[in-house]
């Protein structure tokens, strides 16, 4: 795609390999630099912009050899400052086909909904040589852990499968409020989203909603903590956290779906944030098949209330110390 000029007229882009399989609205955000989203929606709604010469909404996804009309738009002049900030992230693994970096938490993976960046825009502006930057899934702001980039189209478009088909391994770690105690629970609730009346997007357990599968680990547990190794068969919209907030053990720090008068003591007690942190993802690599574990060890926020945790009251639930014990029950 060549550079959009300053001067407002007419561009017409050929779709090349690379960009088949996106859809209209997502590629316009990305090649129109400097246009506010709500203006590029509005054209696209007005039948501005044309796909081989015929009016498309905003779900359409583009073809190779595509001819995509894109109408007399002002775009930021190239010598403008950036707005986005240009940030790499730590790389927990990459190739020529994806990369998967370790997302601190406070930062949206995109922006919108009064998000002006995120990852993915940050990231874009950090390599501009980079033919193709596109997230292959979703993080919330507040959560952090493995999120995975696609550098090329075809593995995109694999990794959305995997993630649709189940063929990824997904696990979280999360500190609840409450003493959890089945070794192995797994939850099935069934989810909605919908917006409250201050345009805030929320989710509830609603038998008449997309199905949620969520299987939950006791990692450790103190007087009133537990830690949970959870594990997600869906990957619906705050899954995790309405699951066990539904269940009667709220996440530490979550600020929608949490205990509030609780959170606020632990702010003073050293959790400056939601405790949810995803940190093992193991998949077959999106073009080889070659299985692949990528994991992120928990941030220092996080381990350092865990050590807190240890300083105030014995662990009186520990696997990882139990199977240890096991093991050398087995050797003896």
């Amino acid at each position: 795609m060549k550079e959009l000029g300053k001067a407002p007229k007419v561009v017409r882009h050929v779709v090349d390999v690379e960009e088949a399989g996106q859809r209209i609205d997502n590629f316009l955000l990305r090649v129109c630099k400097g246009v506010p989203k709500s203006h590029v929606y509005r054209i696209l709604r007005s039948g501005e912009v044309r796909v081989n010469s015929k009016r498309v909404d905003q779900t359409y996804r583009l073809a190779e050899r595509d001819e995509v009309r894109i109408p007399p738009i002002r775009m930021a002049d190239p010598g403008t400052p950036a707005a986005i900030p240009a940030m790499e992230f730590d790389i927990l693994y990459e190739d020529d086909a994806f990369l998967a970096i370790n997302k601190p938490a406070g930062i949206a993976v995109h922006g919108g909904s009064g998000v002006s960046f995120g990852v993915i825009e940050s990231l874009r502006r950090a390599r501009p040589q980079a033919k193709l930057l596109e997230l292959a899934h979703r993080l919330d702001r507040e959560t952090s852990g493995i999120l995975l980039v696609a550098k090329k189209r075809s593995a995109l478009t694999a990794l959305h499968d995997a993630f649709r088909d189940g063929g990824m391994d997904k696990r979280y770690f999360a500190l609840v409020k409450g003493r959890w105690l089945n070794p192995l629970q797994h939850i099935k609730l069934a989810l909605t989203k919908y917006l409250t009346e201050s345009g805030e997007r929320r989710v509830s357990v609603d038998p008449d909603g997309k199905a949620a599968h969520s299987i939950v680990e006791l990692e450790a547990r103190w007087p009133g903590y537990s830690l949970l190794g959870v594990r997600i068969k869906t990957g619906r919209t705050h899954q995790i956290r309405v699951h066990l907030a539904s269940s009667g053990f709220p996440i530490a720090g979550d600020e929608k779906y949490g205990d509030f008068p609780l959170n606020k003591a632990l702010r003073k007690e050293g959790l400056p944030r939601m405790f949810l942190h995803a940190h093992s993802l193991t998949l077959n690599h999106p073009l080889t098949g070659e299985r692949l574990q990528i994991e992120a060890p928990l941030p220092e926020d996080l381990t350092g209330f865990v050590r807190r945790l240890d300083a105030q009251h014995p662990r009186d639930f520990d696997r990882a110390a139990r199977n240890t014990d096991q093991d050398h029950a087995r050797t003896v």
